[in-house]
């Protein structure tokens, strides 16, 4: 699958968020990033100004948690992508039932 990302980020006053394209075949979306979700990327005030400069620090990031939602088909009621400050947060690594990391999170 190849996802196509074009440079077209800007502030949406309207939603409170930074909303960027994303294009894959025949569809083309949006991903929302709202103000609420940049105070954990920005140490400042999270001026709009502020979120779109943090969104282009943090863009190769962003399109990869674009990527799996839209994997996933987590999508909004519009159709679109929302990531929340949830998705910023570390994933933690499973156990299995013998406490062993399982096989396909093992890191090393």
């Amino acid at each position: 699958m190849f996802f196509a990302f074009p440079e077209d980020a800007s502030w949406n006053a309207e939603t409170q968020a930074v909303e960027f394209g994303v294009g894959i075949g025949e569809y083309a979306g949006v991903i929302r990033v709202r103000r609420t979700v940049f105070k954990q990327l920005v140490d400042s005030a999270v001026t709009p100004e502020r979120c779109v400069e943090a969104y282009y620090l943090h863009r190769t990031r962003l399109e990869r948690i674009a990527e799996k939602k839209l994997r996933q088909r987590q999508l909004a009621d519009d159709g679109n992508v929302e990531i929340t400050g949830r998705d910023l947060r570390p994933q933690s690594r499973r156990l299995d039932d013998g406490g062993q990391f399982a096989a396909d999170d093992r890191r090393g």
